[in-house]
């Protein structure tokens, strides 16, 4: 570590990864989106790795997905859901990841444990609508390292705004996925340009 300037900052990945100060997010590991990547099993023996290897040297947060009350989702959400992830009644109580349906359950094999957290949002970004920056902020962490689905929503926006906000943020590279590889793919060049972009061997 060095300080210039009065501020403090890491020299190599290896600080920065130091788990004292960093904390795992698996984002949106959801059975509904699951079931639609590309390379599941691939994905899923990665991430499963990789958090039995993180779980007691860091805290791990899982997000799930979580919608708003009837009648108070935007118009842009309702729009937005029915063309990206081919909703067709915002009406429906059967809708998208609704609360207490199969596709909103995290998948066997990588669920939380007793000290996990579980944060419920409901946009593309870990701090919108949450206390995701005050819990990081109060624990003293500077590193957020995502895993997840999918690269280019979610990890991608959550990322950005890390950086934005001050934090170390580190994509897992083969820890996270899509239903679009092409996209995916895209994405992770984008984010090596911006962030951290590591494999999982790193930790």
């Amino acid at each position: 570590m060095k300080i210039m300037n009065g501020i403090h900052f890491y020299e190599d990945i290896r600080e920065i990864v130091e788990p004292s100060h960093s904390c795992l997010v698996v984002w949106d590991v959801q059975n509904g989106l699951v079931d639609k990547i590309f390379n599941n099993e691939e994905f899923m023996a990665n991430l499963r790795s990789l958090i039995e290897k993180l779980r007691t040297k860091m805290p791990v947060i899982y997000t799930l997905i979580t919608p708003w009350p009837k009648n108070f989702n935007s118009s842009w959400r309702c729009y937005s859901m029915m063309r990206f992830f081919h909703v067709k009644n915002m009406d429906e109580p059967d809708s998208f990841m609704a609360i207490g349906s199969k596709e909103r359950e995290i998948p066997e094999g990588i669920k939380p444990m007793k000290n996990d957290i579980i944060l419920e949002k409901s946009t593309a970004s870990i701090f919108i609508g949450t206390n995701f920056e005050n819990l990081m902020r109060n624990r003293g962490i500077t590193t957020l390292i995502f895993t997840g689905i999918a690269t280019e929503f979610g990890i991608e926006s959550s990322a950005r705004d890390a950086s934005n906000r001050g934090f170390y943020p580190i994509v897992v590279s083969d820890c996270v996925s899509s239903m679009n590889k092409e996209a995916h793919e895209r994405s992770l060049k984008n984010l090596d340009k911006i962030v951290i972009v590591e494999k999982s061997e790193i930790f």
